[in-house]
């Protein structure tokens, strides 16, 4: 008996150890540096799993008309220096990234002072600031949600992509 019960406290400590683990999306990272400062994205990377971007954006979630960027926790933005995304400036800080679809059919990247959240936890009276994205299809199809910095002059480009969507923006540091 005494047996019995060491091996069944030791499967359920083994299996409450491994499953978190195998449930989790990939993490993927991008990092620059613009005038000298860090400017990097953590995110979550979903797969399509054989769905359509459509399919997948048009699924009900807790997050209404907000992208979370990612899975699992908040895509988190870090910038040690001020940037400007046309006539708005995003303070040097660290922020959830969010994509607002708006009834237009544009979007909107939101930065939000709330991080380290679950992907799922959007409160809007925190969003602090709100930039367009240009959407385009893309050339290739991404199974796994992309985000990518990239380092232009004195700024950047910041750059989503998943099945064929793709979102940018463009931004200089201040």
């Amino acid at each position: 008996m005494k047996r019995l019960v060491t091996m069944t406290f030791g499967l359920a400590v083994a299996l409450a150890i491994t499953l978190p683990g195998c449930a989790a999306n990939a993490r993927g990272k991008s990092e620059i540096t613009v005038n000298g400062k860090t400017v990097s994205v953590d995110y979550g990377r979903p797969t399509l799993h054989g769905r359509t971007i459509q399919q997948m954006l048009a699924m009900p979630s807790a997050t209404g008309k907000f992208w979370r960027l990612g899975a699992d926790s908040s895509t988190t933005f870090v910038t040690g220096t001020d940037l400007a995304f046309g006539d708005k400036t995003v303070p040097a800080g660290t922020y959830s990234l969010w994509a607002e679809h708006l009834d237009s059919g544009q979007w909107q990247l939101v930065f939000n002072t709330q991080h380290g959240q679950w992907g799922t936890s959007h409160d809007p009276s925190k969003d602090l600031v709100k930039v367009p994205l240009e959407e385009s299809k893309a050339d290739d199809s991404a199974d796994m949600v992309t985000i990518g910095l990239e380092a232009e002059g004195g700024g950047g480009n910041l750059s989503i992509q998943w099945g064929d969507l793709a979102l940018d923006t463009s931004f200089t540091s201040k």
